[in-house]
Parts: C-alpha cells; structure tokens; sequence
C-alpha cells in the first residue's frame, strides 16, 4: 500500500496529528551526537587557528563555513528523520484504524448474535 493510499483512510486531523509528532521527534533528534562532536571540532580549530597566530579575516571565515556545515548536517539529518517518522506514525494510525474497525465489527457481531439468541427463545 503506497502513502497516497494510506493517507486517503485518514481523517485530516489525523493526518494533522501524524505531522506534528513526527516534526517535534524530528527537531528534537536533529541535534544529535555526531553534530555536537562537529561543533567542538570547530571550535578547537578556530582556537588552535588563533593561537598559531592565523590572522582573523582567515579564521572567521572558516568558522563560519564550519558553523554553517554544522547547521546543514542538523537540518539534513532533521528532514530525514521527519520522513521516517512520519512513515511510522502513519503505520501507527493505521494499525489503530485497523484494530478500532475490528473492534466495531466484533461489537455488531456481539449484537446480531445477541438479538439473534433473543429472538429464539
């Protein structure tokens, strides 16, 4: 089943609700291990920069390009993982979909079998 197929069975607002979890997982995983290493990294090369004696007008620039290397790993890694977990709260929503329509089915089955026992006796 593909997601246009899956979204389709869903409400709006369910939908809605899919999106904002998997956007707040998605931000607040973004900025994970492997960023921060990288930041420390730049940090102690514009420090060993300075201390060589490496003028300013060298090393702002490469800290900036650094910084901005940094950001985009978070923002890349953000957009990633939103896609993932989108995909798994639209699994999620569909399971519930699917477990709340058995729940419906077995309740009118628990009904008809009922008027059925009473219309016998």
């Amino acid at each position: 089943m593909d997601e246009a197929e899956i979204t389709q069975q869903f409400s709006p607002e369910m939908e809605q609700t899919a999106v904002w979890r998997a956007r707040d997982r998605a931000k607040a995983a973004r900025w994970d291990l492997d960023v921060a290493v990288f930041f420390f990294a730049i940090l102690i090369i514009v420090m060993i920069l300075l201390f060589q004696g490496i003028e300013l007008e060298i090393v702002a620039p490469a800290a900036m390009v650094g910084l901005a290397m940094g950001w985009l790993m978070g923002w890349k890694k953000g957009k990633q993982l939103y896609e993932r977990f989108y995909n798994e709260e639209l699994s999620r929503l569909e399971r519930e979909l699917a477990e709340r329509e058995k729940e419906i089915e077995e309740a009118i089955e628990e009904r008809v079998q009922k008027a059925l026992r009473e219309r016998w006796r």
